[in-house]
């Protein structure tokens, strides 16, 4: 899996998806993250195959939406996904929410599929400790990854350390805070980079092993999203970065899914 993709969250079907996935897989991303729930599923399968890259050197993520969980749903959600796509198999396959009369079942169903084949490698997405307790109790299947919202002011440490004990790869969304960068310390750090806040955040997730995925559709913004590799923070620069923290949320609290 790699340690950046691009995260195509509100981003619209149609060209500009299809653009946004092309630019991304031509500057060098190989993992794309797409939902049932964000409706562009079409042009994220289309942009991968207009894109010149083969299929096998790519790293695809898709997730069940809430409505659709349950053993049988599931399955069947899967094979929309899927036919949506225009992809035999899926490298990613994660429960979005722990819905909480359905994400025990809905773990199930993942696990079939990946059992079938049809599935690389299956996941969560914003489930807190006892949730994955569970569905590992449930199973013995423990997930491959929990993506889940990670930024500077949400640091999940009690999380990140539990996911680290399971061999759980921890994957931030929303990792830009939704574009809210202005603060001394991020300022600070970019012009002693010579980065930009947006780049410092993203090198800090991959220095803690946190996979990210920024979403944008601006060519410059795609490609300077992918520029964290020349560099590196100090553990000077990381302990300032972690002092921003406040356990603060810009999306759903995962304990009050009632969506």
């Amino acid at each position: 899996m790699p340690w950046l993709g691009l995260g195509v969250y509100k981003s619209k079907e149609g060209q500009e998806v299809i653009q946004a996935v092309k630019t991304a897989i031509q500057n060098g991303y190989r993992s794309i993250d797409t939902a049932a729930v964000y409706r562009n599923e079409e042009g994220v399968g289309q942009g991968i195959r207009e894109s010149g890259v083969a299929r096998e050197q790519l790293f695809i993520t898709t997730k069940v939406w809430n409505a659709d969980q349950g053993y049988e749903s599931t399955l069947q959600a899967f094979e929309a996904s899927r036919k949506r796509l225009g992809l035999e198999t899926i490298d990613l396959y994660l429960v979005h929410w722990a819905v909480p009369a359905t994400y025990r079942e809905t773990w199930k169903a993942l696990v079939h599929l990946y059992k079938a084949g049809h599935v690389r490698a299956i996941g969560v997405s914003n489930f807190q400790i006892h949730h994955l307790e569970q569905v590992i109790e449930d199973t013995g299947i423990v997930p491959a990854v929990n993506q889940v919202e990670y930024h500077p002011q949400l640091a999940q440490k009690e999380l990140l350390q539990f996911t680290r004990e399971h061999n759980i790869q921890l994957e931030a969304w929303s990792p830009l805070m939704q574009g809210r960068l202005d603060h001394p310390v991020l300022a600070e750090l970019a012009a002693k980079h010579g980065k930009s806040p947006a780049q410092i955040v993203l090198r800090w997730d991959i220095q803690n092993r946190v996979v990210t995925i920024p979403k944008s559709v601006t060519e410059q913004r795609i490609r300077d999203n992918a520029n964290i590799f020349d560099f590196e923070l100090s553990a000077e620069d990381i302990a300032q970065i972690d002092t921003l923290n406040e356990n603060k949320r810009i999306g759903p609290d995962p304990d009050n899914v009632t969506f």
